[in-house]
C-alpha cells in the first residue's frame, strides 16, 4: 500500500529539512545522530558481557 519515498519524494523531504534548519546545522545533526546510533551499538554490545559492562561503568 505505501512504499518508499520514490525521487520527488526525496527531493521535498531533503527541501524541508533545509527550511527547518538550514545548511549549517545539518552537519552537527548528523554528528549527534552518528553518536547516538554508535552509543546504542555500544550498549547493546556490552548487554551480552556482564564483564565489560562492569568494566565500563567502573570508568565512568
Amino acid at each position: 500500500m505505501f512504499g518508499l519515498p520514490g525521487g520527488m519524494e526525496w527531493i521535498l523531504i531533503v527541501a524541508v529539512i533545509l527550511i527547518f534548519f538550514g545548511g549549517k546545522k545539518i552537519p552537527e545533526l548528523m554528528k549527534g545522530l552518528g553518536s547516538g546510533i554508535k552509543e546504542f551499538k555500544k550498549a547493546s554490545t556490552t548487554e551480552d558481557k556482564p564483564d565489560e559492562k562492569k568494566k565500563i561503568d567502573e570508568n565512568k
